[in-house]
């Protein structure tokens, strides 16, 4: 049941930090014309440079960086700066092609490796089979058999270095070692505040070198907007059921103060958190409401514990009426509940005025419905992708580009690796997120021409060769030399 709207603002909170982005990518600072790779290596987002995007220090202002490295002993030559600088712009295609479809099996040609070598200090494509030999055994419930190949992969990939396919094939080898050990709910628990400051700096440095994490919010956000715009309703609600630090919200609010400034808007965020989150849960609501304050703002938020949402489904939600609602989704909620198509049924009850769906884990295509060996297979050649695009990005070597794969690809391989399991126990069939979403009535809408000019030009200001912007079934992808990394489409009842 709905109640009546209220405007009343909530600007408590302490002075902490969102990490924030560019408003859009309008809004970028000028550089000066771009030079290939080849010609100027990439400034990395812990060296500095002159020709940046702008780090928004509206929002940093509130926090003192160094005295909380200082204070966590952080502060050492070798920890890299965490003033978040983003890179030069570079050339950038924009293609509309059909995108290929992650292939079954590997292909050990197409990463540069012999499958017949055998060498223990480089590594083969044998340790990859070895990978998919452990996952045949839990498949097969031969449980024995993978400690067995785990305990020789394990002398064989002892760090996470070398080429991506063996730093893939470490955090998978890792991965499949917790999975068996059943410790994989703990991967992603932040259990103190040194932990929370490494992943909010990975993240704030994955954003900096590389165009995945913008992609993901900047089409995000202006899809929203879009939806936003085209009522008369001051009142937004949206529903994120992946908030993580809630960095993103800080340009979505100012968006929003700019645009309503005339009638006065209001946001409110409801977010659907894992019980894991809790101190991250109040670290965002702190950090989200003084900067709302600070822009004067009126905004709220609230968190719903997953397990009350799995119990509840949006009956847990308080939905007020005459707000515009938007509900946010990925993959995420999907490996965490029992079924998409009862999830998507509930949607439907609720019927809010859009859905976007981003999709930044691969899973295009299977999503769900795919057998464990089939599932791992199209994560491992995906984050393989992620962590080639990632050498691109990053001097070899580079310190940054080591707490990301420690802070932000490993949970998420972690979490890709117990959800196929998850899915193989449950007996899989289940249908795609695709075939959900049409089977209860949803359509997509197109995404307006808005989005298209802030990809491409996100992109242009990468400076990465082989990252470039395609059109698909109406879904806007960032790509990675013609394969999909992230996928934004919006949708309708």
């Amino acid at each position: 049941m709905r109640v009546p709207a209220s405007s009343n603002s909530n600007s408590g909170g302490k002075n902490l930090v969102v990490y924030d982005e560019p408003t859009s990518v309008l809004g970028l600072r000028r550089s000066p014309t771009p030079t290939t790779v080849e010609e100027k290596p990439l400034v990395s987002a812990a060296s500095g440079g002159d020709n940046q995007f702008p780090s928004d220090d509206h929002a940093m202002r509130s926090m003192d960086w160094d005295s909380i490295m200082r204070e966590l002993e952080l502060d050492d030559d070798s920890t890299p700066n965490l003033k978040p600088n983003f890179p030069p712009p570079a050339h950038f295609a924009v293609v509309d092609p059909p995108l290929p479809v992650f292939p079954d099996q590997l292909n050990p040609a197409e990463y540069g490796y012999d499958s017949n070598s055998n060498n223990g200090g480089g590594g083969g494509f044998d340790i990859i089979e070895d990978l998919i030999r452990v996952v045949d055994c839990v498949d097969s419930d031969e449980l024995q058999h993978a400690h067995v190949i785990l305990s020789r992969l394990n002398q064989r990939l002892r760090s996470p270095a070398g080429r991506p396919l063996l730093r893939a094939a470490f955090y998978f080898k890792e991965a499949l070692g917790s999975l068996l050990s059943g410790s994989n709910r703990n991967q992603n628990r932040l259990t103190s505040w040194t932990e929370i400051v490494e992943r909010i700096r990975a993240i704030k440095e994955f954003s900096g070198i590389s165009p995945i994490p913008l992609f993901s919010h900047f089409t995000a956000n202006q899809a929203i907007l879009d939806s936003l715009h085209q009522s008369s309703s001051p009142f937004a609600h949206i529903v994120d059921f992946e908030i993580g630090f809630g960095g993103q919200y800080a340009s979505l609010m100012r968006e929003i103060a700019e645009k309503s400034s005339a009638t006065g808007g209001f946001l409110r965020v409801t977010a659907v958190v894992p019980e894991e989150s809790a101190v991250e849960t109040r670290l965002v609501k702190e950090n989200l409401v003084q900067f709302a304050a600070d822009l004067k703002t009126r905004f709220q938020i609230d968190f719903v514990l997953m397990r009350t949402f799995e119990m509840l489904s949006f009956k847990a939600i308080r939905f007020v009426e005459g707000e515009r609602t938007v509900v946010l989704i990925s993959p995420v909620i999907f490996r965490r509940l029992n079924g998409i198509s009862s999830f998507v049924n509930d949607l439907r009850r609720v019927s809010p005025n859009v859905v976007v769906f981003v999709d930044s884990e691969g899973w295009n295509g299977i999503s769900g419905a795919g057998s464990f060996q089939r599932e791992f297979v199209s994560g491992f050649e995906f984050y393989t992708m992620v962590l080639e695009s990632l050498d691109a990005a990053a001097p070899s070597g580079d310190l940054v580009k080591k707490i990301i794969e420690g802070f932000v690809l490993r949970p998420k391989i972690a979490a890709a690796v117990e959800a196929a399991a998850v899915n193989k126990r449950q007996g899989g069939g289940e249908m795609t997120w695709r075939e959900a979403f049409c089977a209860a009535g949803m359509r997509m809408v197109p995404l307006s021409q808005f989005v298209d000019f802030q990809a491409e030009c996100l992109v242009e200001k990468a400076q990465v060769r082989g990252f470039h912007v395609a059109k698909r079934q109406g879904e806007l992808v960032l790509c990675w030399h013609g394969r999909p990394l992230v996928a934004t489409s919006a949708w309708r009842f």
